[in-house]
């Protein structure tokens, strides 16, 4: 359970988890894209895509924005640059002609082979002096924090949907 909040009034960044969380993955992104991906021509987004294809096979645009994290219109250019690089394609899906699906190529596969050993060499950096037990429950937490959040963005937007029903209910109709 979260320590309590005294001060209402004042918030110490040192102690805000956000701020903690914020502040190491920007490190960590900063460091990773200056070492390795600007060389490339790669943003971070564009790393989690590549690696996200590699792990999960070939995915709609609407399931990879959920497993990056990224906003679909984002992706959306994301995608059309790493296919002009030529490290992923857009391929029809097999079951359904309407879906597009995106899968990695040989040579973003080939890219991925030379810049993983160099992301895992930050995750060992980020870890120095903290027990592997340690780690491993940080990462445990961290999957539950996100879920805390997703849980919480997708009540908000279904509060949103209710709200706009209510509202065009409670409104004449334009058209008779």
């Amino acid at each position: 359970m979260a320590a309590p909040v005294n001060d209402k009034s004042h918030l110490d960044l040192e102690r805000y988890l956000p701020y903690l969380i914020h502040r190491v993955g920007t490190a960590i992104a900063e460091a990773f894209t200056a070492d390795a991906l600007a060389a490339q021509r790669l943003s971070i987004a564009m790393w989690r895509v590549l690696v996200v294809l590699d792990s999960n096979g070939a995915q709609r645009q609407i399931d990879l924005a959920r497993l990056t994290s990224i906003d679909v219109s984002t992706l959306s250019r994301l995608i059309s640059r790493l296919v002009r690089l030529g490290l992923v394609a857009r391929i029809r899906s097999k079951t359904s002609n309407r879906e597009v699906m995106v899968g990695i190529k040989a040579k973003g596969r080939a890219l991925l082979d030379r810049l993983i050993p160099r992301a895992r060499s930050y995750e060992v950096l980020v870890g120095a002096g903290v027990p592997a037990a340690d780690l491993a429950r940080v990462k445990t937490a961290l999957r539950r924090m996100y879920a805390n959040m997703a849980a919480h963005d997708a009540k908000q937007a279904g509060r949103k949907r209710a709200m706009k029903a209510r509202a065009a209910a409670r409104s004449p109709a334009r058209h008779r």
